[in-house]
């Protein structure tokens, strides 16, 4: 009887649990981010420092180099001739002076195309082609173009209204855009090929009427 009670007292468990099975633990223990991130992490970290690799050299060019921007200006115009006639057709004799300054110490620029173009209310009337050539640092070059003919324009009331007020105050609102094919040269590197314009909005008097022009600063389009 004692036996039976000592037995009733014990702490009983219930049976024992058997072990997990061997692909359990497996699966586990790979549950885990893998190989493929790793090589997520690995290429980010290259991705950061190729970042900052570029930035810096980009940093360190332009401490070194400092770049400028070209400038031109319009200094000096001649009209000796700007009259439309009764079929719409524009009768002109215009020349440009124009300077380009370099301030750069260390970029040479190569201009290997300059079309100058004249326009007038938004309507081209001349182009013309001038010499390409290079430009070395601190450098002032000068373009001279002339447009002289004659050549078919359309211009609707408003814009005939506002020639014949042009022509009474004999200054004409007369735009020279120049396009460009131009390289630069940093030592004896070159970079690829840009195509930039140029804009010059000029108030030209008529070389008859004895006014005075006024340096006029020509505008970068990229």
């Amino acid at each position: 009887m004692a036996e039976k009670q000592a037995h009733l007292n014990g702490a009983y468990y219930g049976p024992s649990v058997p072990p997990a099975p061997a692909n359990y633990r497996s699966h586990r223990r790979s549950s885990g981010c893998g190989c493929g991130c790793c090589l997520l992490k690995l290429l980010l970290k290259i991705i950061i420092t190729l970042v900052i690799i570029i930035g810096l050299a980009v940093l360190i060019f332009w401490l070194i180099v400092r770049p400028n921007e070209v400038k031109f200006h319009v200094t000096d115009v001649s009209l000796n001739e700007f009259n439309l006639d009764g079929n719409n057709t524009l009768h002109y004799d215009l020349a440009v002076n124009i300077t380009v300054r370099n301030p750069n110490r260390r970029i040479g620029v190569h201009y290997d195309r300059i079309e100058a173009r004249a326009y007038y209310e938004d309507q081209r009337f001349d182009t013309q082609t001038l010499p390409s050539f290079y430009q070395g640092h601190k450098n002032t070059s000068f373009l001279n173009p002339v447009f002289k003919g004659k050549h078919l324009v359309f211009l609707g009331a408003d814009e005939t209204a506002e020639f014949n007020e042009e022509r009474a105050s004999t200054i004409y609102s007369i735009d020279v855009k120049l396009y460009l094919r131009i390289r630069f040269k940093v030592g004896s590197v070159r970079t690829g090929r840009f195509r930039p314009k140029v804009s010059c909005d000029l108030k030209v008097p008529l070389s008859a009427a004895n006014a005075t022009f006024s340096t006029t600063k020509c505008d970068w389009d990229f």
